[in-house]
Formats: structure tokens, C-alpha cells, sequence
């Protein structure tokens, strides 16, 4: 899929917003991508984890056994991975603050993960996934996204594989722009 394209599939599910938004990292930004929206569709989200999976190399891509991602955001999408790979899907959450497998999933000492997210933005939530995998046995060999907003500065210590990078600014609460600060954050992400 071309960049084009991408960007298509978001307008065409309303999943591109626009107005003030506080992300999951805690910067602020004009410009929020709702992958939920964007993967409501079935056929629409098998669409994109399939052209994710063709941006990991077939080599790498043949050694993941199982793919974890972090609950909230990134349940739909590393399900429809686990499918596109033919491997099991699973997810992390945090209900005491830390991420960790719960309800009844666990890897195998040394089973090889790709973590898979929506939308990564400072790198956050996916070191706190990869740390979370690593604890529990897994070994972290790739990171994929719908979307890095980082512009491609993100750094999670493994191949990352994004499907878009996108740079929308965002800026610190003590930094933002005079159009964001008349006006009240909306907080649209899975994190409190």
C-alpha cells in the first residue's frame, strides 16, 4: 500500500481527527489517528496487518512464533498479525499500572514475538510491552505498527516495521502552540 492509499483508508473510516488532542505519551498534537476506527472494518484490518506483514523481511518473518501486543490499542491489530502470520495473538495489559500477560497466556522460554502496536508515537508503551514479553519468556525480534509518528526516530532497540510513518508535531504541555492552547485537550487514547 502506498502512503496515498494509507491515508485514504483513514479518511475513508473518519479515523484522521483534527483538533487538540493529549496522546497516550502525554504531548499534545492538532492531528489524532484513531486505529480503532480504522480497524472496525474486518476486511479493511486484514487489509493492513497483510501489507505489515510484507515490510518484515521473509526470514525474520518466518521465525515469529507469536505475536503480543498492548491492550488497549493494540488488540485488533495484533490479532489480524497473528492471522496474516498464522501464528497465536495475544495481548499485555496493565490493570495495576505494568504491563503483563494475564488471562491464561504465556510463551514458552525463548518463543520468538513480534510486538505489534497501532500508533507509536515516543516508543513508550512498546518498550514497556517488549520488557513486559521479555518477562515472561519471550524473545522480542521485531516491532510492527500501523503508524510511527515519531518520523521514523523512534528507537525500541529491534527492526521496527511500521506500515506509515507520519510526522504531525506535537509538543510538550509547557510548549504548545498559541491555536492548541486556547483550546481543551481531548484525550481519545487508551491510556488514563
Amino acid at each position: 500500500m502506498t502512503e496515498e492509499e494509507i491515508l485514504a483508508e483513514f479518511r475513508a473510516a473518519d479515523a484522521l481527527l483534527e483538533g487538540h488532542f493529549l496522546l497516550s505519551s502525554g504531548r499534545h498534537s492538532a492531528h489524532f489517528l484513531q486505529c480503532a476506527r480504522l480497524l472496525m472494518n474486518p476486511e479493511r484490518a486484514s487489509k493492513i496487518a497483510i501489507a505489515i506483514a510484507q515490510k518484515i523481511p521473509r526470514e525474520l518473518r518466518s521465525e515469529i512464533r507469536a505475536v503480543v501486543s498492548p491492550a488497549m490499542g493494540g488488540l485488533i491489530i495484533g490479532h489480524e498479525m497473528g492471522r496474516a502470520l498464522g501464528v497465536d495473538a495475544m495481548f499485555v495489559e496493565r490493570p495495576d499500572g505494568v504491563f503483563g500477560l494475564r488471562r491464561g497466556f504465556s510463551l514458552e522460554p525463548g518463543t520468538k514475538v513480534l510486538m505489534m502496536e497501532d500508533v507509536v508515537t515516543t516508543g513508550l508503551s512498546g518498550r514497556e510491552a517488549i520488557s513486559a514479553i521479555h518477562e515472561a519468556g519471550g524473545e522480542v525480534i521485531a516491532a510492527g505498527a500501523v503508524v510511527d509518528r515519531s518520523g521514523g526516530t523512534v528507537e525500541l532497540g529491534i527492526p521496527f516495521f511500521p506500515l506509515i510513518e507520519l510526522n504531525f508535531p506535537t509538543y510538550a504541555p509547557d510548549e504548545l502552540p498559541p491555536e492548541l492552547a486556547k483550546s481543551e485537550a481531548v484525550k481519545p487514547g487508551s491510556r488514563k
